[in-house]
């Protein structure tokens, strides 16, 4: 009895220290992920400080593109193990790899994708404007396209190859179209057409690479492979938040020249540019453009505006001033003149005129234009959909666009008018991508991943951050954790100054 008594109670206690070690383990591991969502919560924050600064910090502290001295290897927690060191890394694909391999270390500006919630003002301004958007996507059908629109638009009349409520409500389970604006991507998934593949392509664990273990669905199976991004299907090209700052560069508000006080207008417009700008700005609001034969001159040094006649037309686009001239008749004259051009449409000039206009001047009282797809950083595909941009020329701005937009040492190429002034489109042509193209962008996403120096847990999150406001805010938060760490230990580095300043990329190995 005593053996059998002894034999008991040392298998209790052996049960019970196993269960404290067990419950030891379990504490110090729930700490370590507690730990690991912390520090990735400290990279959104540091991403959230970087984009609340103003450009020429951000560019003077190596930009927000690819930025490893801030978003590589960045430690939070400090110990006296080496290996229980907490860092952040924040990682962004880089589309210029045909490989879809490479990463670098910073953030994707929203305005490189399309913006879904924007597609219905494009049909404002071409014929089925969203649809030409949607068909630039890999695999892209117009049936898919059309449904996507049916199920943004406020009717439930069903567009040419579209669905509407008397589709979805023959189904199993039946719902109702959304006929309003998404709240994430993956609410697509209730559209006729949309399916998982189509939507997420191979990349499975969403760290926006084709790793070795991912397979390229059937649907992407006839795909060039010098369109990466394809492959991680459509979520790579869309986006629900892409927006843009309509201020000079400064941050001051912009001149409106479309704004009701012509008085107001004048005077801004000749503190900034001076007599001649402002009277013929003025006089083009009161009479229009002039388009006859008649002999124009050079404005009048001592030309006065009659600030009591009414505007009559308002400006489309700040380009309608270039090559324009304006017939007026000024204060104290009997006979109307026809004035010179005060913005040539003169190659030569271009150069130095745009970059001046777009800086300065707005057609839109608006402070903040929404969906505007930036050229600087689009993808192919998404370049391909913009209505009335040719193929080629779309080819042509891939080839001579910067390939860091934070190091532009030519002015023009901060405004999308840059390819009106390397002679990529006419004046015309411009003018009609106007609506649909920038070169902004101030809504940016950051997967950061939180994590420890030997390895163990760690936290990735994928947050999208609006550097609109001031502080930036945050508009989009997402635990990918379930998805795993994504990114090899020596690829998202121990430290940011063992992560290699100014390196182009890195190439993640299987």
């Amino acid at each position: 009895m005593v053996l059998v008594t002894v034999a008991l109670l040392s298998l209790a206690a052996l049960t019970l220290g196993d269960l404290m070690l067990a419950e030891r383990e379990g504490a110090h591991i729930s700490n370590r992920m507690a730990q690991a969502r912390a520090l990735a919560a400290s990279g959104v924050e540091a991403v959230r400080l970087f984009v609340s600064m103003d450009e020429e910090w951000q560019n003077d502290n190596g930009g927000w593109f690819n930025n490893p001295a801030w978003f590589s290897g960045m430690v939070v927690h400090q110990t006296a193990d080496p290996l229980d060191t907490g860092l952040f890394s924040v990682i962004a694909p880089d589309w210029e790899d045909t490989m879809g391999t490479t990463i670098r270390y910073g953030l994707e500006n929203e305005s490189a994708k399309l913006n879904v919630n924007s597609l219905l003002l494009a049909d404002q301004y071409a014929e089925n404007g969203g649809r030409q958007l949607l068909m630039g996507l890999p695999g892209m059908t117009e049936d898919i396209a059309d449904a996507i629109m049916d199920w943004l638009d406020a009717d439930d009349e069903p567009r040419e190859f579209g669905a509407e409520i008397e589709y979805y409500s023959g189904l199993s389970p039946a719902y109702a179209t959304k006929n309003g604006p998404l709240e994430t991507i993956e609410e697509l998934l209730l559209v006729r057409g949309v399916t998982p593949e189509l939507l997420f392509g191979a990349d499975r664990n969403r760290n926006g690479i084709i790793d070795a273990d991912e397979t390229i669905p059937e649907a992407f199976a006839g795909l060039s492979a010098d369109d990466p991004v394809a492959y991680r299907g459509w979520s790579a090209y869309l986006t629900l938040y892409s927006m843009e700052l309509n201020v000079r560069p400064d941050g001051r508000a912009k001149i409106n020249i479309n704004q009701d006080d012509l008085e107001a207008l004048y005077n801004q417009l000749e503190e900034e540019f001076g007599h001649d700008v402002a009277t013929f700005i003025v006089g083009y609001r009161q009479n229009g453009p002039y388009e006859g034969t008649e002999q124009s001159e050079p404005m009048p040094a001592d030309a006065q505006i009659d600030f009591s006649r009414p505007s009559r037309v308002k400006f489309s686009t700040v380009l309608d001033l270039i090559g324009a001239k304006v017939r007026m008749q000024f204060a104290g004259e009997n006979e109307p003149r026809v004035i010179d051009p005060v913005f040539p449409n003169d190659p030569a000039l271009l150069r130095t005129i745009l970059p001046l206009i777009m800086a300065n001047l707005t057609a839109t009282s608006s402070k903040v234009i929404p969906g505007r797809i930036n050229i600087n950083l689009a993808p192919r595909s998404i370049l391909y959909g913009i209505p009335t941009l040719d193929p080629s020329v779309a080819e042509m701005i891939i080839q001579a666009r910067p390939k860091d937009p934070t190091l532009i040492d030519d002015e023009n190429y901060r405004y999308e008018t840059w390819i009106l002034a390397d002679g990529l489109v006419t004046l015309d042509e411009m003018k009609a991508l106007m609506p649909f193209i920038t070169c902004g962008g101030n809504v940016y996403r950051a997967q950061v991943v939180g994590y420890f120096a030997g390895g163990g847990p760690s936290c990735r999150v994928e947050a999208i951050v609006d550097a609109t406001v001031r502080p930036a805010r945050l508009l989009f938060w997402r635990d990918m954790s379930h998805l795993g760490r994504g990114f090899p230990l020596d690829v998202l580095g121990s430290s940011g100054q063992m992560a290699g300043l100014g390196r182009a990329g890195t190439v993640v190995s299987p």
